[in-house]
């Protein structure tokens, strides 16, 4: 049983992998600030290294939060039973949806998923649903968050510079900045929670904020370092220079899009067979003090690697190309936009959609650029696509749990 269910969890990982974390690498390989072998590389490193380090908290919140355990205290079987069916419905529609280019939610899909088998196995009564408020409001809520933080510093970045008289040197002026930016706001939300660990091996007795905000100093110098160079201000073609330049910015923000999805989006690949192990190995139900396994996590990073290197060019192509034209200017804030918003849930464990984030980032450019610069049919098949995806998992599960019954 456990190696039928540890494939399942890898299929559906695999096709999690070639939806959602493709669409988190879809503006860097549309702005042509990495080609499509490169960001597979830069996704696949970063994305299992998030999920290892970050992947836990998620997939607890899944496996405790969405269904109330205590409902199935006398018949763990028909819990571990239920996330076979979340697992094969999750999977198959994500692999659905990536033949057409869709960047559904795999949030979405695992949460209607629960939810579904939930119904038909305890009543709706089973269903905890002060938490599914909570992450439809986030749902609803990242795109808009998401935009506004990338228009803001998309705003900021045109006025400041492309479109002023001297674009190179206010450029120069404004590297440090951007490089705190990057380094600050990826630095203040990860580097805490991943040299904590460390601190407690080693016994280190410095404040917890001291070796982030070194590394951070470091990482801007070497940043502002690098973007240094000589350039004549009576060159003609200086904003193109500056989009360039900028390009090296986006590579930082697309590993820091692809770390922040591979801490968020793991969990959602990875909470059934967490919830079925527990079963398996304790008899039990998974309660507060649950905790993810190392091996299940580096599982999970495996899948959505494999998945990604496998089918992810479609969605890629959707999201790069076809909502708005970018630049490496307005792909690199579309970028810091998502990984800023997924990063601050996954501290909070909850599981939003980062493809919800990264089409949100991605208009809030295009509002600022020209709404007539937005493909809005694009939009609409992606948003009629979210709404789909919860009743469909949410019918598939429930059906799928019924006929398991039956058997």
């Amino acid at each position: 049983m456990t190696f039928i269910v540890v494939i399942l969890a890898l299929y559906l990982a695999a096709n999690l992998g070639a939806n959602d974390v493709a669409n988190s690498m879809g503006t860097s390989v549309g702005s042509k600030a990495l080609t499509l072998k490169q960001a597979l590389i830069v996704a696949g490193i970063l994305e299992f290294t998030g999920a290892v380090l970050f992947g836990g908290g998620v997939s607890e919140t899944l496996a405790t939060g969405v269904i109330n355990p205590a409902e199935f205290t006398q018949e763990p079987r028909v819990l571990l039973m239920g996330m076979v069916g979340v697992t094969i419905a999750c999977g198959l529609w994500l692999q659905i949806a990536t033949s057409k280019g869709l960047p559904v939610s795999s949030s979405h899909a695992i949460v209607g998923a629960i939810a579904g088998f939930g119904v038909v196995a305890a009543g709706i009564d089973a269903i905890n649903w002060p938490t599914i408020g909570t992450i439809c409001i986030s749902w609803v809520l990242t795109p808009v968050v998401s935009a506004i933080i990338a228009a803001s510093f998309y705003s900021t970045i045109k006025i400041g510079i492309l479109e002023h008289s001297h674009p190179w040197r206010q450029y120069r002026e404004w590297i440090p900045w951007l490089s705190v930016a990057v380094v600050g706001i990826f630095g203040s939300i990860v580097l805490p929670q991943s040299t904590a660990p460390l601190a407690r091996h080693f016994g280190w007795q410095l404040p917890p904020q001291d070796l982030p905000l070194a590394l951070g100093a470091i990482s801007t110098i070497a940043l502002t370092t690098i973007n240094l160079r000589k350039w004549s201000d009576s060159t003609s073609d200086q904003r193109q220079e500056v989009e360039k330049q900028l390009a090296r910015f986006q590579i930082i923000s697309a590993c820091f899009v692809a770390f922040a999805h591979g801490s968020n989006d793991v969990g959602n690949a990875i909470a059934p067979l967490a919830t079925i192990v527990h079963i398996q190995n304790t008899g039990t139900i998974p309660d507060a003090n649950f905790h993810v396994p190392l091996w299940i996590l580096l599982l999970g990073g495996a899948g959505i690697v494999t998945g990604l290197g496998i089918w992810g060019g479609k969605v890629i192509a959707t999201i790069g190309e076809n909502i708005t034209k970018l630049q490496p200017s307005s792909g690199f804030c579309a970028e810091l936009a998502t990984a800023t918003t997924v990063l601050i849930a996954s501290s909070l464990g909850l599981p939003v959609s980062t493809s919800h984030a990264l089409v949100g980032g991605v208009m809030g450019i295009g509002l600022v650029q020209n709404l007539k610069s937005i493909q809005w049919q694009t939009i609409q098949s992606i948003i009629l696509a979210w709404v789909i995806t919860i009743p469909i998992a949410f019918v598939s599960s429930a059906l799928l749990f019924t006929l398991s019954r039956q058997i």
